[in-house]
């Protein structure tokens, strides 16, 4: 099995080491320290999971979960927030800015490793559901996700 492309945002280093060492095993890890370098590198290589932290010095994560799902060829990429922010506003509008899963640092390793996979499970279930035939009545597909 091919391991998973992760795209890493973070503008503290030493939670990009933490990761790395976390996930070396089963994934590669590719970091970045903000917000451009992160879209540099969305428009060189699509990697299979983005996660970011949304507090990045003066920059939002937010932005770039809007800028992902509002692009056509970016969509359909899962966005997972490891995020230092706890409180029920920040994961509401966490999630209202498209991310798909949510994570409170400090994380454990063997609960990251485990929501990552489901977040791969996923997207390989969407990508299945993208190639059904569309019929009356039956899956439809509005911005790049499909619905029931």
């Amino acid at each position: 099995m091919q391991r998973l492309k992760i795209l890493f945002v973070d503008n503290d280093l030493g939670v990009h080491d933490k990761l790395r060492l976390a996930l070396e095993r089963g994934f590669v890890v590719q970091g970045v320290t903000s917000l451009r370098e992160a879209r540099a590198y969305l428009e060189l290589s699509l990697p299979d999971i983005l996660i970011l932290e949304v507090s990045l010095g003066q920059e939002d994560g937010l932005e770039l979960c809007r800028y992902v799902r509002s692009n056509l060829a970016l969509s359909l990429l899962p966005i997972m927030l490891l995020t230092s922010r706890t409180t029920l506003p920040d994961k509401i509008a966490g999630f209202d800015a498209g991310a798909d899963d949510y994570v409170v640092k400090p994380f454990d390793v063997y609960h990251l490793q485990a929501r990552i996979r489901l977040l791969a499970r996923i997207k390989r279930l969407e990508q299945r559901v993208m190639t059904l035939p569309l019929e009356n009545g039956g899956l439809q597909e509005s911005s790049g996700r499909p619905s029931l």
